[in-house]
């Protein structure tokens, strides 16, 4: 209940007005079903079902008593008239709230949308390091979608639940000891389904883990499709995504079953009541024909509520998993949320690197069960010059350039440019200064002009090329069908790993940054393009600030300084030359390594 409770919260607040003005419609519509409900009476009265006495004994006779003194015939066309005017009106209401409904409940989803998204931007980079891309995508597809459902059936719920207690009161008007018996009749049903509830919301919580590794596994098959292909593991694959479809038929069977049971449980319960009203009216509470005839439709009209809304909730809690599952993933974002606000490039403050990057007892661990990933780093990079980071795998390269891209924050010392430390407004203009290249290149379904243009919509064609020519991709984009309107696919699969990479260059290089920070950018290149690549990084020396990380080291020959890792620590630094001289050094033997496989 609490959680349904928190649910129903967040839509109320964010309906506003609207949600009293939508439940204001539901009020007046009911009144105008009772109304017209028991405008049948007079008209039975008028064709002799009771004997031309009909309303007498009712509720709000008095407004029928004129009618008696007109002809039939005016008498019928009168209420006819007033009968049909009321249902126009109530179908008109309903009309409008059927479309207000639709809007908010469109619109919280949208906002709710919105809102989960932005959490999930604004979280840094430990966040998305701890959770499946698929499971995101799952809670904004999936996830979202349930819930967007959940909605709906709310809105109608509350709709049943007003319609009910209008009903109810008028029942009790014509007969306060019959409606008193059914009501304890449905209550006593009502405790007795709280178990279906409990169940279906089991069911829901299976829901919610089912698809989501369904989808996770999609995803995960999707992308590893060369491989599945080429090392023919078709078959186990198709077989674990018969056994999960298999998974998510039983349960939802088994949901449509529960809901089956309690649907037949009210039917049944109500052909009892339904024969229990006739005899009890006739026999022991001695009612007119007329109250009879008026409680035997309300109620024939109202147990199907009943029935309804046991349904509704049923399904609500099958579907508030996915509630709880969006708020559990907004209140992680919320604490994993970074120190500043994330703008769009050129948006927001850039402040040139004068002095350079320090690192003063840095320490980093991405959870308690492991070790340091970065110990006690002291490091200094200048502006203006290029400072290489090399090692093996596994050393903690990356996860030093994290730290300096400031994507996370040391647990250990701190991290300062030009002396500030990396924080709030600091950490956004020093974001805004980078450029980045990562070692496996990213790419949009799009073109490649509009890939470029991402950094800086309104750069000149000029610039493009200039951007193209600097990565030595200019040549094979012109060659491409429609050049820079080429589309390249999905995460540019159309393209060689070498094209990628240089497109991807082309873009950081786009973006002029203060500094250019290439995580083995170049490992994908053959040799005559990195060496095109090389001496464009020669001429940008002493322009921007270059951090490179070195796969091959014979790259970085031309490096200021070399920075050596091992296990998190900085085991060597000093000039190529210098540290490939040092034949007990780390370096020494890396570079041995590379020489001997070459």
């Amino acid at each position: 209940m609490n959680e349904l409770r928190s649910y129903v919260n967040e839509l109320r607040q964010y309906g506003g007005k609207r949600i009293y003005f939508y439940i204001g419609l539901m009020l007046v519509i009911s009144l105008l079903d009772m109304v017209t409900l028991y405008m049948l009476v007079p008209l039975l009265s008028l064709i002799g079902v009771f004997g031309g006495a009909g309303s007498s004994t009712l509720p709000m006779a008095s407004l029928f008593a004129p009618l008696k003194q007109m002809p039939v015939a005016t008498t019928l066309i009168i209420i006819l008239s007033i009968y049909s005017l009321l249902t126009i009106v109530q179908g008109l209401m309903q009309r409008k709230q059927a479309i207000m409904g639709a809007e908010i409940q469109q619109g919280f989803i949208k906002s709710l949308r919105l809102r989960v998204y932005r959490s999930i931007m604004r979280s840094n980079w430990t966040f998305f390091l701890r959770k499946r891309k698929s499971d995101l995508s799952h809670m904004l597809t999936t996830e979202l979608a349930r819930v967007s459902q959940g909605t709906n059936l709310v809105l109608m719920l509350s709709t049943s639940l007003l319609f009910t207690v209008i009903q109810i009161g008028f029942a009790m008007v014509l007969s306060f000891k019959m409606t008193l018996l059914v009501m304890i009749g449905g209550g006593l049903l009502a405790l007795y389904s709280r178990k279906f509830v409990r169940k279906s919301k089991t069911y829901g919580d299976k829901m919610t883990q089912l698809s989501q590794d369904y989808f996770s596994g999609i995803q995960e098959n999707l992308n590893g499709i060369k491989d599945i292909k080429s090392n023919m593991l078709e078959s186990s694959h198709f077989d674990w995504f018969r056994n999960m479809a298999n998974k998510l038929e039983y349960n939802l069977i088994q949901q449509i079953r529960l809901n089956s049971a309690t649907q037949l449980i009210y039917k049944l319960i109500s052909v009892v009541f339904i024969v229990g009203f006739i005899v009890l009216s006739a026999q022991v509470f001695k009612l007119q024909p007329e109250r009879s005839v008026l409680i035997v439709l309300i109620f024939a009209r109202l147990w199907p509520r009943f029935s309804g809304i046991q349904s509704y909730l049923e399904y609500i809690g099958a579907l508030l998993p996915a509630f709880r599952a969006l708020s559990k993933l907004q209140t992680e974002c919320e604490q994993a949320e970074e120190s500043y606000r994330p703008v769009g490039y050129g948006q927001g403050p850039v402040q040139p690197l004068q002095q350079g990057i320090r690192c003063e007892q840095v320490s980093f661990r991405y959870s308690e069960e492991h070790g340091n990933a970065l110990q006690n780093i002291n490091l200094f990079i200048p502006a203006g010059q290029m400072t290489a980071v090399a090692g093996r795998s596994g050393a903690g390269k990356s996860t030093l350039i994290d730290m300096l891209m400031g994507l996370m924050e040391p647990q250990e010392g701190k991290v300062t440019v030009d002396g500030d430390v990396l924080t709030g407004e600091r950490l956004l203009s020093w974001r805004n200064s980078i450029g980045y290249v990562a070692q496996e290149p990213f790419l949009f379904h799009s073109s490649i002009r509009e890939n470029l243009l991402l950094v800086k919509p309104d750069a000149s064609e000029e610039e493009l090329w200039e951007a193209l020519s600097f990565a030595a991709c200019d040549e094979f984009v012109r060659n491409l069908p429609d050049g820079l309107d080429t589309v390249i696919g999905d995460r540019g699969v159309r393209l060689s790993g070498g094209e990628r990479q240089r497109i991807v260059l082309a873009r950081a290089i786009l973006r002029k940054p203060e500094v250019l920070i290439l995580d083995e950018a170049t490992s994908s290149l053959d040799t005559e393009n990195e060496a095109k690549v090389q001496l464009a990084l020669e001429k940008l020396k002493g322009k921007i600030t270059l951090i490179v990380i070195a796969h091959r080291l014979s790259t970085i020959r031309n490096a200021d300084q070399v920075i050596v890792m091992d296990h998190g620590q900085i085991v060597q630094q000093g000039g190529f030359n210098q540290l490939s001289s040092e034949t007990k050094g780390t370096f020494h033997q890396l570079l041995a390594y590379q020489t001997a496989a070459q």
